[in-house]
């Protein structure tokens, strides 16, 4: 229970659950969740990494080494994540450019190497 407990216990730390709940326990729930969406995006971002080696293997290798170096080194992602989500117009400025550029980058990549 070593590895749940580290879990839950910086679930709490990183998303203030203990300021707002007063020291309740996490829920099923929001633990299954965060280890459910853990996995989700480190499988999808190790998979478009993978992806990268019809561009270029090295730099496939290349960016795998990296993303492992970081995702081992930032582990658990969801509750940093969380704490993110809020309705504050910087931050929805923010994901809004960061998706046109990458959508600008996927429209024009694939009408130049397809």
């Amino acid at each position: 229970m070593g590895f749940y407990e580290k879990i839950v216990n910086s679930f709490k730390n990183v998303t203030n659950i203990k300021e707002n709940v007063k020291n309740e326990l996490a829920t099923n729930e929001s633990v299954s969740s965060a280890l459910a969406a853990e996995l989700t995006l480190i499988s999808t971002i190790l998979i478009s990494a993978i992806l990268l080696r019809y561009i270029n293997i090295f730099v496939s290798i290349i960016v795998l080494l990296g993303l492992g170096i970081i995702l081992i080194t930032n582990m658990p992602l969801i509750p940093k994540i969380r704490r993110e989500q809020s309705d504050s117009l910087e931050k929805m400025m923010f994901y809004v450019i960061l998706t046109l550029g990458i959508l600008v980058t996927v429209i024009y990549w694939g009408t130049t190497h397809v």
